[in-house]
């Protein structure tokens, strides 16, 4: 993987991601040390991606989902007249 400095990355950024996909990406470095790695990004696989309603009609969902444990709730608050 290629090394470049601070001042050549910032002066060639426009080629040096040009050559991304090819070489695989390159390192930006500081006064010799390396600070930064740059990676071609890649998309995750859309086929792969979860999908909403994937678990449809495998779960039920009371009726009373938004009451339940009001009375708990409320002893915990002091909420009893």
């Amino acid at each position: 993987m290629e090394t470049v400095n601070m001042h050549q990355a910032k002066t060639h950024l426009s080629r040096l991601i040009g050559r991304l996909a090819s070489s695989g990406g390159f390192i930006i470095a500081k006064a010799g040390k390396p600070v930064a790695k740059i990676v071609p990004f890649s998309a995750p696989n859309t086929s792969k991606a979860k999908r909403l309603g994937f678990m449809a009609g495998q779960l039920r969902v009371p009726a009373d989902f938004d009451r339940m444990g009001g009375d708990e709730i409320e002893g915990l608050f002091d909420c009893k007249s």
